[in-house]
């Protein structure tokens, strides 16, 4: 067949009958091959034909344009246009360029380009991750003989060899499997191992059940198979992920489109400022054209929030470190502040909500139920019957079945310490609960099988004698057994016992327990066939397992419908053990969905649906993207949680992607904006109160920083005008400046300096969870924190010009009024941070940091105004009659201060 030919072999068979739903003997043809495989000359034909089996990279992107694209910012522009006045100020005759602002503020700009230059690698770290995933090597047929290749070298056609321990190279139908069990967590997320068997299954059967079917990085734990390759580098599921990923755009937070927004709008105000005070001066006043210059320079200066990049990014970094304590590992610092803002969880349950660890609750022994406490892996526990502590003895028997015919151990290595499938951990678990020794000398195993349903090991433990144990499906135990025993004694199965173990069997599904049976019996020869060996048997009993929830979660998930906060499951189990979990951990299950069901509605269908439904069950990750979409289309912001590679599109979509840190793949992982070092539900719920608190900062400081600059720019601005009526002949010159551009700078240097800095440090207010989440359309700078900065840069300039021209008034010295204005605006902006954070119910002592910067920046103040210093700011040391004007001025603005916030309050 010519390579044409195997080409659009491949396109037949994609467009008709899927490969899970069609005939083994059908694969073949359309694949032009057959069950010995392909022949070398073929194969390289194909090989050229499809190309490498692998992961493509996509586009390369240098690393110098990324380092230039973190610096496209309006905010970023105004900056360095600040950067730049502040050095052309020295071209001006008579002007002094001000190196240290300049230098402070291209510093800022370059840390947070090399922060963001370093997070922009997220997606093609998660594209790597997806080609380091790939099996290094493959068994195949080729020429009817097995030989390992490599597994880049695979293509459609090729027929793969299977055996335990296996990673799969390709997607590949099997064409037999003799006990094959693979494990596809890192594809599905699902962590039990899945059973293959060659059959064929319905067209629409989700990927998690295409059991017929095996994929690229997942892996086989048991058994063997053959299967041939149908799909092979960026054609397989995996590959798909990978386009996903590569076409995926990464949207701006809202608080990014904030920033962006604010810049814009001060590089506008910056603009208009400086044209509005040179144009009033140069018509109404007989000021130098060098002097209105300066003014202006000095006013752009004043009003560029030349610390906003730093402060926001090191409040986002503090809260990250606080969350790094909390087992929150963030991944982008932005996401930090989106945390707060998140009205709903879309939440997976095996680990994040449970334990991800199988525990045997109930045991149903002939003659009586017992339940047993304890979860997870650790060996201490009770026995109990009618709410009383039983005896051991009658549960024995039932426990050693399960221990000695069980392929798990002990790991002390191992998280858990143990090693091996969850279901045999979880008895070699209840087994040690009870004291029950598993050790015993195995004579033989007859593996598990999906037809047979049952595993048997044969073992001597008693002298020369050899014992079966069996354990299984309960129906096909009991349909084995022709005995049972009752308080140590045998006892026949009856018709009417055996209906009361089915019974049982039952009671023990409904309530989502996994149930298996347990058998055993003396074996005259070890060696005799499974039918003999595993016929004429005697029941022991059956225990009942399920993965119970972790404890703090029904609090965690309290706590969040407390805080407004929607959580919703999505869950690749059956319905019944969905609503188990979700009844136990505060879900309502009423009305609960599964994967198919919502395949079949249409999209307004489905947003009308994850407003009221609370429990998916059977989903598989396409479906939870749909709710995801669903739940955006319906303006909610979403934390979504994820593990396997199937997730990424998933985790990158989202307002939040929350990956899995313990059973995690490093897919899911390099594609989230989050990662739960712990998988613990209850770690999302503190993520989002720090991620509120941090919202709550950076509001404290905007409004902090923004009201001082108002102030700042509204005392110089609106004092040249007033000093142009009042002292004419005084401000005809750059000398009688309201602020000389060396105070304007220090004044923003040291107040928007450690002060602004040390609030990123403030602790989260303890009613952090008592209030609604933001909405979508809430923004940092909301219509009440506007009103308030206009206030209180009204009531600065009111009080600050007051305190001004009274003093240049009574003394006629222009360097005095000009030094106590100066020294007011510094104290009165420190007070300021105090004033913003008592509205969060936080005292002074609440920050020690904080504390730290205000006497730090009070005592650079006082550097300045009593040492030789004064001269370079020509400024005076002020007398005690000064303080006392500076006093008075103080607690006026105190006073307005209380009145302007609440008519800023009743504003809002």
């Amino acid at each position: 067949m010519s390579t044409t030919d195997a080409g659009t072999a491949e396109r037949a068979v994609d467009e008709g009958e899927p490969f899970h739903s069609a005939p083994a003997e059908a694969v073949l043809d359309r694949l032009d091959t057959d069950e010995d495989g392909l022949s070398a000359d073929e194969h390289a034909a194909r090989l050229a034909e499809y190309g490498p089996n692998e992961i493509s990279r996509g586009e390369s992107v240098s690393a110098l344009s990324v380092f230039l694209a973190q610096f496209r910012d309006v905010l970023i522009y105004v900056l360095v246009a600040a950067a730049l006045l502040s050095l052309a100020v020295g071209l001006l005759p008579g002007g002094e360029p001000n190196y240290t602002d300049a230098a402070l503020i291209l510093l800022i700009l370059l840390a947070n380009g090399v922060f963001g230059f370093v997070q922009d690698y997220r997606a093609e770290r998660s594209i790597e991750a997806l080609r380091e995933m790939a099996a290094p090597d493959a068994t195949v047929l080729r020429d009817g003989e097995a030989t390992t290749v490599d597994a880049t070298e695979v293509v459609p056609g090729d027929v793969l060899l299977l055996e335990g321990g296996d990673a799969v190279p390709a997607d590949a139908r099997l064409l037999e499997a003799a006990g094959l069990e693979t494990n596809e967590s890192t594809l599905t997320g699902e962590s039990t191992a899945v059973s293959k068997a060659p059959g064929v299954v319905d067209p629409d059967t989700p990927l998690a059940e295409r059991s017929n079917m095996v994929y690229m990085n997942t892996t086989a734990v048991r058994g063997g198979g053959r299967a041939v390759v149908v799909r092979t580098g960026m054609d397989t599921e995996v590959g798909a992920v990978a386009t996903r990923i590569q076409t995926t755009e990464d949207q701006p937070t809202p608080f990014q489109a904030e920033v962006d927004s604010l810049g814009r709008r001060i590089g506008t105000g910056v603009l208009v400022l400086v044209v509005a005070v040179v144009a009033v001066q140069l018509l109404l006043t007989a000021a130098s054209p060098l002097s209105v210059l300066l003014v202006g320079v000095t006013l752009a200066v004043a009003a560029v929030p030349e610390g906003l990049p730093a402060v926001v990014t090191l409040t986002l970094a503090l809260g990250s470190q606080r969350m790094v304590r909390r087992n929150a590992l963030v991944r982008r610092l932005p996401v930090v502040e989106s945390l707060g803002s998140v009205d709903t969880i879309v939440t997976d349950k095996t680990g994040t909500l449970t334990e991800n660890r199988m525990t045997v609750r109930r045991i149903e022994i002939p003659g009586g139920t017992y339940t047993v406490t304890g979860a997870g892996t650790e060996t201490e526990g009770e026995f109990r019957r009618d709410d009383e502590p039983a005896e051991l003895a009658a549960v024995e028997p039932v426990l050693r079945c399960g221990a000695v015919c069980n392929n798990a151990g002990p790991a002390p290595d191992s998280p858990t310490g143990y090693r091996g499938d969850p279901t045999e951990v979880a008895l070699l678990v209840s087994a040690a609960k009870a004291g029950v020794d598993p050790e015993v000398e195995r004579v033989r195993e007859i593996a598990f099988s999906s037809e047979r349903r049952l595993m048997t090991v044969l073992a001597r433990d008693d002298g020369e004698e050899v014992t079966a144990y069996t354990k299984g499906a309960p129906e096909e135990v009991l349909d084995r057994c022709d005995r049972l025993l009752v308080d140590g004694e045998l006892r026949a199965l009856t018709e009417e016992r055996r209906e009361a173990a089915l019974a049982a069997n039952s009671a023990f599904a409904s309530d989502a327990l996994r149930v298996l049976g347990f058998a055993r019996k003396r074996v005259a020869d070890p060696d005799a066939d499974e039918e003999t060996v595993e016929n004429g048997m005697v029941f022991l009993g059956l225990q009942g397992m399920l993965d119970p929830p972790r404890e703090e979660v029904p609090g965690a998930v309290a706590d969040c419908r407390d805080a407004g906060i929607g959580v919703v499951m999505v869950t690749g189990d059956n319905a019944d053990t969905a609503a188990a979990i979700g009844r136990e951990v505060g879900f309502d299950p009423t009305g609960a969905l599964t994967g198919r069901e919502l395949e079949a509605m249409d999209e307004a269908t489905v947003r009308e649906a994850v407003e009221r439904v609370e429990v998916f069950a059977r989903a598989s990750p396409t479906h939870k993207v749909r709710v995801l979409e669903a739940l955006q289309a319906n303006d909610h912001s979403v934390a979504m949680t994820g593990d396997g590679v199937n997730d990424a599109p998933a985790l990158q979509s989202a307002d939040v992607g929350i990956a899995m840190g313990i059973r995690g793949t490093d897919v899911a992982k390099q594609a989230s904006d989050m990662v739960l070092q712990d998988d613990n539900f209850a770690t999302i719920r503190d993520a989002i109160a720090e991620g509120r608190g941090i919202f709550d900062n950076i509001r404290k400081f905007v409004n902090y920083l923004l009201s001082a600059n108002a102030g700042e720019v509204l005392v110089v601005f609106v004092g040249v005008l007033l000093g142009s009526v009042l002292f004419p002949t005084l401000f005809a010159g750059r000398e009688a400046l309201i602020l000389t551009p060396v105070m304007l700078l220090w004044v923003n240097l040291v107040t928007d300096g450690l002060p602004a800095l040390a609030l990123g440090a403030d602790p989260t207010a303890e009613d952090v969870l008592d209030r609604p989440p933001r909405g979508s359309d809430e923004h940092v700078i909301d219509r009440r924190l506007a009103a308030s900065i206009v206030a209180i840069g009204l009531v600065m300039t009111v009080t600050g010009l007051a305190l001004f021209f009274t003093t240049l008034t009574d003394t006629g010295s222009l360097v005095r009024a000009q030094t106590l204005l100066f020294t007011f605006l510094v104290v009165v902006e420190v007070v300021r941070i105090q004033v913003i954070r008592s509205r969060y119910d936080l005292s002074l002592a609440s920050n020690p940091w904080l504390v730290v910067a205000v006497l730090t920046t009070l005592g650079l103040q006082l550097l300045v105004l009593y040492t030789p210093l004064n001269a370079f700011f020509d400024v005076v040391a002020p007398a005690p009659d000064d303080w006392l004007r500076i006093g008075a001025a103080f607690l006026a603005f105190l006073v307005l201060t209380v009145l302007a916030e609440s008519l800023a309050d009743r504003v809002a």
